[in-house]
């Protein structure tokens, strides 16, 4: 069963120091592949790795995208509707575009699992998917 992947678990395995770093890399290296990054998730996972672990922790995501460890998924045209909607939605959390994509993302491909340290933000959207996502770790 395929797992989305936000940011958050992204920047916890590089980082030692993040307190949910061992929660995290237990996760993404047990759960079957494919490991589903969604296109916005990239730039700001890499953004936050490059900005508070360092250089050689974002070429390290970068290679674990050209092994095949995680797989980029496009933002399509038909998700900006949907992205626009759950921006609007959820104004008042804010939800933003790069969240809303994680969950446009998921509704198109028909995941419900979602690795995530953002259960605030995720526990409270509805997908039209499933009734509500199963949030890791």
């Amino acid at each position: 069963m395929t797992l989305m992947v936000d940011a958050g678990p992204l920047v916890a395995v590089a980082s030692r120091r993040d307190g949910a770093h061992d929660r995290c890399v237990e996760l993404l290296s047990r759960v079957p592949r494919p490991l589903v990054v969604p296109v916005l998730v990239v730039s700001e996972a890499a953004h936050l790795i490059g900005r508070h672990v360092g250089p050689h922790a974002e070429r390290a995501l970068a290679n674990a995208f050209r092994a095949g460890e995680l797989v980029v998924e496009p933002v399509e045209s038909s998700d900006w509707d949907r992205i626009s909607e759950l921006v609007e939605t959820y104004e008042d959390l804010p939800l933003g575009i790069v969240d809303a994509s994680v969950v446009a993302t998921c509704e198109r491909l028909g995941v419900t699992r979602l690795a995530t340290l953002d259960h605030r933000h995720f526990a409270v959207v509805r997908p039209l998917n499933c009734e509500a996502f199963e949030l890791l770790p």
